[in-house]
């Protein structure tokens, strides 16, 4: 019998229900929502994942605020922009899609993100908030892949979660939300990456009972390497030309008691958080 489907098409679904009655209730109340995006240069991975934003913002009924730079842009131009949003009431909350073009700071622009706007949830404000246990913004993949492993039932809390990457979207955050004190969570968390072995990362896969691959390479996990019945969550992905290549090989689902499948799994949920961040936003702006 093969795994059972983590099918974040459907999830994603009921989550955007739920924002656009939030967002028809902050509208029957004379309150639109509204995010933006700013983009800089012309990566097509970057382009395609802000136009399918877009596009889930005109299918609930938020308000679209699109900003595309040149890749000649410079840092000043970058945070003009990001000031200008900070400033626009009607643009609730709103995030500078990453990578940047080289020469310019991702750091300098994350941080000149007014907090209380931040829909990527990645600021140090928001991410102090989930260090401490406070509310706020949770980084949009990990609250994804938190909120998919509970709509299918997984068994996180108490758990062993190897995590396969230390990135600031995904492993470093996905660590601090999963070994928490939150529904779902409360997980004994192990994160590995590039300073741990192969011989090393492949035992404490097989000791897993969820596993969360965020290393962007390509065929990472294999079936030899899970434990039988284990979870397995593919969120890195890498671009062979216009192929996109998942961390987890498909036969895995041999093995695993649920996986999530090549396409549809952790990308819909984190672009329906990013909503729901959304909505969070002008809803607390609204108080």
């Amino acid at each position: 019998m093969g795994a059972i489907l983590l099918d974040g098409e459907a999830v994603a679904a009921r989550i955007r229900a739920e924002v656009a009655d939030r967002v028809a209730r902050l509208a029957h109340e004379g309150i639109k929502v509204g995010l933006g995006t700013v983009l800089v240069g012309d990566d097509g991975p970057s382009a395609r994942y802000v136009a399918l934003k877009h596009e889930d913002c005109a299918a609930i009924g938020l308000v679209s605020f699109a900003e595309h730079l040149p890749a000649t842009a410079t840092q000043t131009d970058v945070e003009d922009v990001v000031r200008r949003f900070n400033a626009d009431p009607a643009v609730s909350a709103f995030l500078v899609q990453v990578p940047l073009p080289d020469g310019l700071d991702e750091e300098r622009a994350l941080f000149a993100i007014d907090p209380a706007k931040d829909v990527d949830g990645l600021h140090p404000v928001s991410l102090g908030r989930l260090v401490i246990g406070s509310p706020g913004p949770l980084p949009c993949t990990p609250a994804g892949i938190v909120e998919l492993l509970h709509a299918y039932d997984v068994p996180v809390e108490g758990r062993h979660v190897v995590i396969i990457g230390r990135g600031l979207t995904i492993g470093r955050p996905l660590a601090l939300l999963l070994a928490t004190k939150r529904p779902g969570c409360n997980a004994a968390v192990t994160v590995v990456h590039t300073g741990v072995g192969d011989e090393e990362m492949r035992f404490l896969v097989g000791t897993a009972d969820v596993v969360v691959a965020a290393a962007g390479r390509p065929h990472l996990i294999t079936p030899d390497m899970v434990k039988p019945g284990a979870a397995v969550v593919s969120a890195g992905t890498t671009f062979e030309g216009r192929k996109l290549i998942p961390d987890v090989r498909e036969d895995v689902a041999e093995v695993a008691g649920w996986i999530t499948p090549r396409l549809g799994g952790v990308g819909p949920m984190t672009r329906a958080m990013l909503l729901r961040n959304a909505v969070r936003a002008a809803e607390l702006a609204a108080r």
